[in-house]
C-alpha cells in the first residue's frame, strides 16, 4: 500500500496553534476539574462510594484505553475529521453531564467524554506536528503545548473550587461546553483538511489493546485478577501486531520506544503530584479547595514559562538537568510538615517542580515524534498520550499504597532521578552509535 504524507492547507501563523492548544487544555482540565467537586456531586446525586469513584474512572479508563486507536484513526481517516468528531462528542457529553438527572447518566456521559478526548487529544497533537514541521517553529509550538498541558492541571483545581463555591457542581461541566464549541468552529474555519493515508483500522488489535488497558488500569485499583487478565490481553496484542499486515502499532514505531517509556514514568510523577499535593494541602494544612487552587498558581505559571522557554533551547543535557531540578523539588516537598506554611514549605519546591516538569514534558513530547514519518503523526500523538496516561494510572495505583503524601513525593523524586539517568544514558548511547558509524568512513578517507 502506498503511504501518502498528510497534506495541509491550514492558515499560516499561530492562530491554529492557539485553537488546538485550547482543545488540549480542555482534555487536561476535564481530568482535574471534577476532583474538587466530588463531594457536591455525591450529595446532589446521592452517589455511593463506587459511583463517586466511577465519576472519575469512567473518563480516565476510556480515555487512556482509546488513545492509541484514536491516534491511528486520525492517520487512516484524516486528522481534522477525527478531531472534529472528538471535540463534538466532548461538547455533547459535557452538556449531558451538566444536565445529568442520575448517577448512571453522569457516569455514562463521563465515559463518552473520555471517547471524545481520546479522539481529539492525539489528533490535535498530530495536527500541530503537521502544521509546524520545521525545527524552530515546532519547538515553539511544543513549548506552548507543554505550557497549556501543565497549566490545565492546576487550573482544574482552581476553577473547580471557584465554580462549585459560586454555582454548584454542574458548573464544572457547563463551562467546558462553550469552549469546546468554540474550538470546533475555529478548527472548521482555520485548520485545513489533511489528506488521509487510507487503509483500514486494525479492529482486532484495537479491541485487544483497549480491553487490555481497561482491565489492567481498573484491576490495579480494584480486583487484581483483572490486572492479570489485562496483562495477558496486552501480550496477545503484541503477538497480533507482529503478525498483522497493517497493525495498529507497526514495528517502525520502535524508533520512539525510549521516549515513550520515559514519558510513562513521567506520567506517574505527574499524576502523583497533582493527586497528592491537593490532598496534603487540604488534609494536613487545612486549606479550602479554593485556597488549594490559588496556591498552585505559582506551579502552573512556572510550568508555563519553562515549557515556553525550553522550546527555544537545544542541547542533550537539557532534559537530564531539568529532571534533576524536578527531583530536587519533589524531595524538598516530601518533608510535608503538619504545620507547614506556603512561603517556606510550598512555594520553593513547587517552583523547582514546575521548572523541571515543563522541561521534561516538552522534551519528551518532541522526542516521541523524532524520526516518525508524517503519515504516522496521529499514531505518534496517540502513543505518547497513551503512555503518559497509562503510566500515570499504573503509577498512581502503586503510590496510593504508600503511607503518606510525603512518602509519595519521595518516591516521585526517585522516579525523576531514574528518568534523568535513563535519558542521559540514552543520549550518550545515541552519540556513541553515531560516532561508531562515522569512524569507518573516516578511516577509509
Amino acid at each position: 500500500m502506498t503511504r501518502t504524507a498528510p497534506h495541509t492547507t491550514a492558515t499560516t501563523g499561530w492562530i491554529p496553534l492557539a485553537v488546538l492548544a485550547t482543545a488540549q487544555f480542555l482534555v487536561v482540565l476535564s481530568t482535574s476539574i471534577v476532583n474538587v467537586a466530588l463531594p457536591q456531586i455525591r450529595a446532589g446525586l446521592d452517589l455511593s462510594d463506587a459511583g463517586q469513584a466511577w465519576t472519575v474512572n469512567a473518563y480516565v479508563l476510556v480515555f487512556g484505553a482509546l488513545l492509541l486507536p484514536g491516534g491511528r484513526a486520525g492517520d487512516v481517516y484524516g486528522l481534522r475529521r477525527v478531531f472534529l468528531l472528538g471535540i463534538g462528542l466532548f461538547a455533547l457529553s459535557s452538556l449531558g453531564a451538566a444536565l445529568a438527572p442520575t448517577a448512571s447518566v453522569l457516569i455514562a456521559c463521563r465515559a463518552v467524554q473520555g471517547i471524545g478526548a481520546a479522539l481529539l487529544a492525539p489528533t490535535a497533537l498530530a495536527l500541530v506536528l503537521t502544521l509546524y514541521p520545521d525545527g524552530g517553529r515546532r519547538g515553539t509550538a511544543l513549548g506552548v503545548w507543554g505550557a497549556v498541558s501543565g497549566a490545565g492541571g492546576a487550573a482544574g483545581v482552581l476553577l473547580s473550587g471557584l465554580l462549585t463555591s459560586l454555582y454548584g457542581w454542574r458548573a464544572v461541566f457547563v463551562v467546558m461546553v462553550p469552549l469546546a464549541l468554540a474550538v470546533l468552529t475555529a478548527t472548521w474555519l482555520l485548520v485545513g483538511a489533511d489528506r488521509p493515508r487510507g487503509g483500514s483500522l486494525d479492529a482486532v488489535g484495537t479491541m485487544t489493546v483497549t480491553a487490555g488497558l481497561v482491565a489492567l488500569t481498573y484491576g490495579l485499583s480494584g480486583p487484581w485478577p483483572l490486572a492479570v487478565i489485562g496483562l495477558a490481553l496486552l501480550g496477545v496484542f503484541v503477538v497480533l501486531q507482529r503478525r498483522g499486515a497493517d497493525p495498529l502499532l507497526p514495528a517502525r514505531m520502535s524508533v520512539v520506544a525510549v521516549p515513550n517509556v520515559l514519558m510513562a514514568l513521567l506520567g506517574a510523577v505527574w499524576l502523583g503530584l497533582f493527586y497528592f499535593l491537593p490532598l496534603y494541602q487540604q488534609r494536613a494544612l487545612g486549606y479550602s479547595p479554593l485556597e488549594a487552587g490559588l496556591t498552585q498558581l505559582p506551579l502552573a505559571l512556572t510550568i508555563t514559562l519553562s515549557s515556553w522557554a525550553v522550546g527555544k533551547v537545544s542541547g542533550r543535557h537539557v532534559l537530564p538537568v531539568g529532571l534533576l531540578v524536578l527531583a530536587a523539588g519533589l524531595a524538598w516537598l516530601s518533608r510535608t510538615p503538619a504545620h507547614g506554611t506556603f512561603p517556606v514549605d510550598l512555594l520553593g519546591p513547587t517552583l523547582l517542580i514546575g521548572a523541571g516538569l515543563g522541561v521534561a514534558f516538552v522534551r519528551l513530547t518532541a522526542m516521541s515524534s523524532t524520526g516518525v514519518a508524517a503519515a504516522d503523526n496521529g499514531l505518534a500523538g496517540g502513543l505518547v498520550n497513551a503512555t503518559r496516561q497509562i503510566g500515570g494510572a499504573v503509577g498512581l495505583s502503586f503510590l496510593t499504597l504508600l503511607p503518606s503524601p510525603g512518602a509519595a513525593f519521595a518516591t516521585c523524586a526517585a522516579l525523576a532521578l531514574l528518568i534523568s539517568a535513563l535519558s542521559a544514558y540514552s543520549a550518550l548511547s545515541a552519540r556513541s552509535a553515531r560516532s561508531t558509524v562515522a569512524t569507518p568512513s573516516t578511516r577509509k578517507a
